[in-house]
């Protein structure tokens, strides 16, 4: 009897352990989870700068966490009490169907094959897909001359497809799991061009002065949301309310200029919210 007893407690703890360590999945919204664990595991990127990287201490820098900070703190998190988490893009919406995550802030394009997954807010920035070249590059001058060039992107995201549906059939795609890992290959000459969007390749530029640069001719456009759990309304509504706060009050530009202001991208109006 004892045993099972016995049993019966560590079966609870294991499973109480087990619930605190995700990101959630047991709570009915993420406003919920906010409001009582007063903590909040958020999916991030850890490689781009100006937007989501990864600090040699340890901590997360760009306009992307200080988006995530923002929305935090109006669901009544702390920063201190947010766990970032390294999201790659071909694992955001199985991070947040599994509940590893409670939100995902990492450059996530909204469109409607993945809101069949899962729920977004925002969009809280537009950007435009673009390419990134080595500096001396006269030739690649957009999407239509990369006949027969090697053009890199990341598994789990569609800019390099799109090239080579719409714009040049002949192109050699390559994938990495990491922008990084496609900037490194541009500058070590064995891919000649990284397509994603804009403002991501801008940090890449800058991180990397006067080797890179971006072409310029943006030939799409994208939405970035907040993702979070598919038929969460109140939690949407919650995000979107948070954004809409942040994009008045001058938080929302003072966060991009400071985190990409330098690399010489032109901070844009904030965008229009759609609601729904």
């Amino acid at each position: 009897m004892f045993g099972r007893s016995l049993y019966a407690v560590f079966a609870v703890v294991a499973v109480t352990a087990t619930a605190c360590g995700s990101g959630g999945g047991s709570y009915a919204s993420v406003v919920d989870k906010a409001k009582n664990d007063k903590k909040l595991v958020i999916g991030v990127k850890a490689d781009q700068p100006g937007l989501g990287l990864r600090t040699p201490d340890g901590s997360f820098a760009g306009f992307d966490i200080e988006v995530a900070k923002y929305v935090a703190k109006a669901l009544g998190v702390e920063a201190k009490d947010i766990t970032f988490k390294e999201t790659v893009s071909a694992n955001r919406e199985a991070f947040i169907e599994q509940g590893q995550v409670d939100l995902v802030v990492a450059t996530y394009s909204i469109t409607d094959a993945r809101k069949q997954k899962v729920s977004f807010a925002g969009p809280y920035f537009v950007a435009g897909q673009d390419l990134l070249v080595r500096a001396d590059d006269g030739v690649l001058t957009g999407p239509e001359t990369l006949n027969g060039k090697k053009l890199c992107s990341v598994a789990g995201s569609t800019p390099a497809q799109k090239v080579k549906t719409e714009y040049a059939k002949e192109v050699q795609l390559q994938e990495e799991r990491t922008y990084s890992a496609c900037v490194d290959r541009v500058l070590g000459g064995q891919i000649d061009a990284l397509t994603t969007d804009n403002v991501i390749l801008a940090g890449y530029a800058a991180q990397h002065g006067g080797k890179l640069k971006v072409v310029g001719k943006p030939f799409s456009t994208e939405k970035y949301g907040i993702g979070l759990k598919k038929d969460d309304t109140a939690g949407r509504k919650a995000v979107n309310d948070a954004l809409e706060k942040m994009f008045s009050d001058g938080s929302w530009t003072k966060a991009l200029q400071a985190s990409v202001g330098a690399s010489g991208f032109s901070v844009p109006q904030a965008p229009q919210l759609e609601r729904y």
